[in-house]
């Protein structure tokens, strides 16, 4: 049963908690979407404009250097939209602790990607560009996006005190 409050808006009558705790973790999740959007636009583009800016750009022949600093621009953007839009409500503890935790989480969101890319192409054996962009590209960004949301959620901007002590037992081992 749907009731209608007075500013017109649609509420459920019988789980209004749940529906709540559903509509506030949508908007999080949509919000972390855009904020991860941004960074990927960040991350392509600074890399294309460190190699290929006006012709031969900067970094033309290290391509490594420039996707190695494209990437920490571009995770440093994230951060500072996943910490000040997408969990602004939740608890703060050190920005030095959030953003070495949020570096680190990232390290192994990218290892689940590689993780997918290597079981895929070296133990499965499926070597094609098609092959190898799904395993990397969809399953593996998939997988380790859906980790760094948890992550991020549980340690970096931690909901309450009890878990930013948790957080804060975990960045110091």
């Amino acid at each position: 049963m749907i009731k209608v409050s007075h500013e017109g808006a649609a509420r459920p009558g019988r789980f209004p908690r749940l529906y709540a705790q559903v509509s506030h973790l949508a908007r999080e999740v949509a919000k972390f979407g855009i904020v991860g959007l941004g960074a990927l636009v960040v991350d392509i583009g600074l890399f294309n404009v460190l190699r290929f800016g006006g012709g031969e750009g900067p970094m033309y022949d290290k391509p490594i250097t420039a996707k190695v600093l494209s990437v920490a621009v571009a995770t440093t953007v994230a951060y500072f939209g996943n910490r000040y839009w997408t969990f602004r409500h939740r608890g703060r503890t050190s920005f030095g602790r959030e953003y070495v935790l949020f570096f680190l989480l990232n390290g192994v969101g990218l290892g689940i990607a590689v993780g997918c890319l290597y079981l895929s192409h070296y133990v499965l054996g499926l070597t094609s560009a098609i092959a190898d962009n799904v395993s990397a590209n969809v399953i593996g960004l998939g997988l380790g996006t859906l980790f760094r949301f948890w992550s991020y959620r549980r340690w970096v901007f931690p909901d309450d005190s009890e878990a930013a002590d948790d957080a804060a037992i975990i960045s110091s081992v």
